[in-house]
């Protein structure tokens, strides 16, 4: 039962800091010595505050799942104009109030005081220096309805992509939801009567839920060394679309090259690049279409003319193991790179076989399939992040416990998984893939010049080269030592409901260090370290990929988490807290203000040694 406070049993929390002597003494006289001791030495616990604001979360769940059983009391339309102020206001206002109290407790411990890293730097005499253009990765960057179409007007300008309208779309109008996130399956491009676009400016990835921050702390960073909307830009993007797509729709590569073009003109400073994972795919396709004769019309020389530095940070240069189980059976263990509560969503109200269906209709999503085949993720037998004495190989990346089905005949490698997720893919979802992307080898100089002119094999390092830009310096910034999935058990899908032909084998744990189906390695927590690593290490220093030198500095970054931030705090690696890091900001920030010089190579894991074993050879 709770007890109205009234009269003098009102005392604003956390009102009184022990530095304010004459309000102290003030509400001593009023309150009791007590009652202000408690004040002033016993702050209101971050922990309590924690608990509360979880139970506040799981309330708003309770309410939409209420309101998602309620539909013919409470029409759709009324709740499309529902926000999060006026959800709030269901709310008892103790519960309010302790979730107003945590969400600046929140910004106090996890925001890693704000600006300090950029103040500190700015103390050296670190300023803005080269226009930073951040290319964010896949699914951070809010997507919006445009339509106009009498299912698309109530949606209008709504985010149905990163925001609480998602969630409140995916719960109350879950098949419209999707008519509008999927692309069409024969043209990869808007189906008819939807529009959807990606968000632009910083409010595109700043934050992902409100909340939730993406690229809010380095934007606070750059603004501390005087970096503004005037030298600063995101280059947000549909991450649905094919890379071909993304300029046949959206011209995006286009745009990007005139912005770039203008900012050196107008700082008279070339450029800073900083990628976040998928975004570095993005970069490397760039690069290879803006040289292009037939596409960009830059010239060979365009990129070192106009890029100082490309920042790469957690890019998955080869791909994620992961990224196959998701469009093979819809598995979502952190595969999105959401929040807790955006994956609860999608896991929710949306089926293993509606999730591997969503994520097929978005053919960027299959960019990031594994590279390099069985030359760089191993073979039936043998893989080159192996571990002394390990019980079970990373070579195969489907494993099947029971062989007796046509389905789950035998174990498969990263080549024969690929080829695997064709076979029993549709029509329109196969040619989506093998007209997008490649993910061969290229073993000679040769082979790399024939590539030239296939966009396919621009986005795959391992076919492709470097463009030539001697004067341009490349930095990898990435985690290191947290648990990533490498490898997997799978079952025949017995259930005669479910149109999908195999599934996770959850019951599969053991001592040899499988975990409900899942055999861990060595990455950030969601991009495997020979995909982060292998290209900075090794690869980028072959001449047939970097025929004009470009200089590589790699920069490891140990997993090192504080257990009482929901983040991870400023020591993370995990792949996508990562851009909150403090040492990642201090290193960006040196680069775009021209000290990148000042970073020494730092190499924490065994990269190196793996990247000797990949059976890729020089010339």
């Amino acid at each position: 039962m709770l007890r109205r406070r009234t009269g003098k049993d009102k005392v604003p929390p956390n009102s009184i800091s022990s530095g304010s002597k004459s309000e102290e003494a003030r509400l001593r006289e009023e309150f009791g010595d007590a009652k202000v001791k408690q004040l002033v030495l016993k702050p209101r616990s971050k922990r309590r505050n924690g608990f509360i604001f979880v139970l506040g979360g799981l309330f708003g769940i309770f309410i939409a799942l209420f309101f998602a059983n309620q539909s013919e009391v409470i029409s759709l339309d009324s709740l499309m104009d529902l926000n999060l102020e006026s959800l709030m206001d269901a709310i008892p206002q103790g519960i309010v109030s302790d979730v107003k109290q945590f969400s600046q407790h929140e910004r106090d411990t996890v925001s890693y005081d704000s600006f300090s890293v950029g103040l500190h730097l700015q103390s050296q005499g670190v300023q803005a220096k080269h226009p930073v253009v951040m290319i964010p990765g896949v699914i951070s960057t809010g997507l919006e309805s445009w339509g106009t179409g009498e299912n698309s007007r109530q949606y209008f300008r709504r985010r149905l992509w990163g925001s609480w309208s998602m969630m409140r779309a995916l719960v109350m109008d879950k098949a419209e939801w999707k008519n509008h996130v999927m692309l069409d399956r024969d043209t990869g491009l808007d189906p008819p009567g939807i529009k959807l676009r990606a968000a632009q400016g910083f409010d595109a990835t700043d934050f992902f839920i409100t909340g939730y921050w993406i690229w809010n702390k380095i934007l606070e960073n750059l603004a501390t060394i005087g970096y503004d909307p005037t030298n600063a830009f995101t280059a947000a993007y549909d991450w649905r679309l094919s890379y071909l797509n993304l300029e046949v729709r959206d011209k995006y590569f286009t745009r990007l090259k005139s912005y770039i073009e203008t900012a050196v003109q107008v700082q008279d400073e070339k450029i800073t690049l900083a990628s976040h994972s998928m975004g570095s795919q993005v970069v490397l396709y760039f690069f290879k279409w803006v040289e292009s004769e037939e596409h960009g019309k830059g010239g060979k020389d365009w990129v070192n003319k106009h890029i100082d530095s490309w920042v790469n940070i957690s890019g998955c240069m080869l791909g994620a193991v992961k990224g196959l189980t998701a469009v093979l059976s819809g598995e979502m263990r952190d595969t999105a790179q959401l929040n807790a509560f955006a994956v609860y969503g999608l896991e929710k109200f949306l089926s293993k076989e509606e999730r591997a269906e969503i994520f097929r209709a978005m053919p960027g999503i299959s960019s990031m399939l594994p590279k390099g085949g069985e030359a760089v993720w191993g073979n039936a037998t043998w893989a080159p992040d192996d571990q002394p004495g390990q019980p079970l190989s990373f070579g195969n990346l489907l494993n099947f416990h029971e062989t007796n089905s046509s389905w789950t005949r035998r174990n498969l490698t990263t080549t024969e998984s690929l080829q695997y997720l064709l076979d029993q893919s549709e029509d329109w979802y196969r040619n989506q893939v093998l007209g997008s992307y490649s993910h061969g080898v290229a073993h000679t100089k040769r082979e790399v010049e024939a590539n030239e002119k296939d966009p396919r094999t621009w986005l795959n390092p391992l076919e492709s080269r470097l463009p030539y830009a001697p004067d341009m310096k490349i930095y990898c910034f990435y985690g290191v030592g947290k648990p990533t999935e490498r490898s997997y058990f799978y079952q025949e899908e017995t259930d005669p409901l479910v149109n999908l032909n195999v599934s996770m084998d959850t019951t599969i744990t053991n001592s040899e260090g499988v975990d409900r189906g899942v055999l861990m390695g060595e990455g950030d927590g969601t991009v495997n370290l020979l995909s982060t690593g292998y290209m900075c290490a090794k690869g980028w220093r072959m001449k047939r990929y970097n025929p004009a030198g470009t200089k590589i500095k790699v920069f490891e970054m140990p997993h090192e988490p504080d257990r009482f931030s929901p983040r991870g705090g400023p020591n993370t690696g995990d792949h996508v807290d990562i851009l909150g890091r403090a040492s990642l900001n201090d290193l960006l920030l040196r680069v775009a203000g021209g000290k990148g010089d000042q970073i020494e190579e730092t190499f924490v894991s065994n990269i190196r040694e793996y990247a000797d074993r990949v059976q890729i050879f020089d010339d």
